[in-house]
């Protein structure tokens, strides 16, 4: 396989994977696009490069950058606006657990604690609901704390020894 058919395929591969992680394709192969990318790309060469409109590159380049894992790189000298991705992959885990903790736990934490703070009556299906919902409360609130500490290695030096330790 050469070059240019490999990164295709990635980018591809990468755009399908990313739906399947609720985001859109288009975001997922430009995030590719800009992770293998050795230099920072224009909007143009993305566009160019995926086959897309600049309406739709500039809504993704603007969400990428929302969630921490794509910048604006400036050339001295060039008009146009130059984009690269994150590449420590550390870090990059860590940026995208806490974007969808935000969006996607966090949110439904605050449902489910709402749901199973209702007053059950005498009724089993009321009294297994509340039982049900609590315990997928507490569930989720466990996994959602175990991720915070584990994205928050990177600020705890000591964590960070640990885990260099453990490579």
């Amino acid at each position: 396989m050469e070059f240019k058919e490999a990164k295709t395929k990635f980018v591809q591969t990468w755009g399908a994977l990313g739906s399947q992680w609720g985001i859109n394709k288009t975001m997922a192969q430009i995030h590719a696009l800009l992770m293998v990318s050795g230099e920072a790309i224009s909007m143009e060469e993305i566009m160019e490069e995926l086959q897309i409109s600049r309406g739709n590159a500039s809504m993704n380049l603007r969400a990428l950058m929302d969630w921490g894992i794509v910048y604006k790189e400036f050339k001295t000298g060039e008009r146009k606006e130059f984009f690269v991705a994150e590449k420590d992959l550390d870090e990059l885990a860590v940026k995208i657990s806490r974007e969808r903790s935000k969006r996607e736990i966090k949110p439904a934490l605050k449902i489910l604690k709402e749901v199973s703070s209702i007053k059950a009556k005498e009724n089993n299906e009321e009294k297994q609901f509340v039982e049900q919902t609590q315990k997928l409360y507490d569930f989720v609130l466990k996994a959602d704390n175990a991720l915070d500490k584990i994205t928050e290695y990177k600020d705890n030096w000591l964590t960070q020894l640990a885990f260099k330790l453990m490579k």
